[in-house]
């Protein structure tokens, strides 16, 4: 019977830290969010950031601002994020660069995984493989072939070192054990046209950026770079079942918290930001550009960050790639 008594002493503790966090988290947020995105205004990680923003803002009764801090490669946003106050009351909203990142930097400011809390992944933007009509291929298969044959021969267009699109085409290479040689520019609307005026051959391109001269007849597609065909594109395979089995990349946009903040104030944004993606007005509005809604559990993204550091520290580890 005393040990009963000591153990219920023991646990007395635990269970008030466990009270106090629960009333916290039935008062979040008492006032107003702030949500950093490490990049310039305009992009689609702002895009997205500032449209569920303003859906949560209507959910949770208090605003939720967004606050542009580009700079250093997203890196000064980020790592206002990881020095803040574990509250959840400083937000982060990162792109698929967020892990490249510890790929390309020996010393990062922080630590990507235990210095941040995953809260969602909002949306997903496919990649869109494509070849100017001057390319004797149609098909991924054709083109690997002619790769393989033609080592060096081809050039790729990319939006710059390091980039979604250069690493998009590093892992093709990779997996198919060609040689092409990649053209950089200085973001994805340059890279297009340097496709289009044929310095470069081929560009796997964000689907947004690709699809109008797809449809125009300018670029010839081949495949997107999703393990699923893309809801805004299903005419398109994927590059999987085109010939490259296990071949998969997107760009994306999610949230982050703070480490330590408290997981019921995490589970609170998760459903708020899911259902704010979600909303029929915003995915419609959202697939217009390409990006598709996915809204993953706090568990689901973390797994999701995991395995795109462990895969970009190999692929450009591979290709001898670093931070310019």
């Amino acid at each position: 019977m005393r040990n009963l008594k000591n153990i219920s002493f023991c646990l007395f503790p635990f269970a008030f830290c466990l009270g106090i966090a629960a009333a916290a988290a039935q008062q979040y947020p008492s006032r107003p969010i702030r949500l950093i995105v490490p990049q310039s205004a305009g992009g689609s990680t702002d895009v997205i950031a500032r449209v569920v923003a303003q859906r949560m803002t209507e959910t949770l009764g208090q605003t939720v601002i967004v606050d542009n801090r580009p700079g250093a490669g997203s890196l000064n946003g980020i790592e206002i994020v990881a020095n803040a106050a574990p509250d959840g009351y400083t937000l982060l909203g990162v792109a698929a660069s967020y892990t490249i990142n510890p790929a390309l930097h020996k010393k990062l400011p922080f630590d990507p995984i235990r210095d941040f809390a995953p809260i969602t992944q909002l949306a997903t933007l496919p990649h869109l493989l494509v070849v100017h009509p001057s390319v004797p291929v149609n098909s991924v298969k054709e083109l690997i072939a002619l790769a393989q044959a033609k080592p060096g021969a081809l050039n790729y267009a990319s939006s710059g070192i390091a980039t979604s699109t250069h690493l998009a085409a590093e892992l093709f290479m990779y997996m198919t054990r060609t040689s092409m040689v990649n053209v950089p520019y200085k973001g994805g609307a340059p890279a297009m046209v340097g496709m289009l005026s044929v310095q470069c051959q081929l560009n796997f391109a964000t689907i947004s950026t690709a699809l109008p001269h797809v449809r125009s007849g300018k670029l010839r597609p081949l495949a997107v770079t999703t393990a699923k065909r893309s809801v805004a594109a299903p005419e398109f395979p994927t590059i999987a079942e085109a010939g490259v089995p296990g071949y998969e990349h997107a760009s994306w946009v999610g949230l982050l918290a703070t480490a330590k903040v408290p997981q019921a104030v995490i589970t609170r944004l998760n459903a708020v930001a899911v259902k704010a993606a979600h909303a029929p007005d915003v995915k419609a509005a959202l697939l217009k550009d390409g990006l598709e809604v996915t809204g993953t559990t706090p568990a689901e993204y973390a797994a999701i960050i995991k395995t795109e550091i462990a895969k970009w520290i190999k692929v450009a580890k591979a290709a001898g790639i670093t931070a310019q």
